[in-house]
């Protein structure tokens, strides 16, 4: 039984923000989705759903 992408604990990923300022966990070696942004990472899985989940009313980053 393979591992989602959004699953494996030993993945690379980043946080995405879309112009809503929504955020999701995506594996890092994958295309970004149109109207996405890379908010934060690359990092471990840990590290992005601590971003997500820190500040979810916070406005996503503008920086990238």
């Amino acid at each position: 039984m393979s591992l989602s992408p959004f699953d494996d604990p030993n993945g690379e990923y980043v946080v995405l923000a879309n112009a809503a300022g929504a955020r999701c966990l995506w594996p890092a070696w994958a295309d970004v989705p149109a109207g996405w942004s890379i908010d934060f990472g690359p990092a471990a899985r840990p590290a992005c759903l601590a971003r997500i989940e820190a500040r979810p009313d916070e406005p996503a980053s503008k920086s990238h």
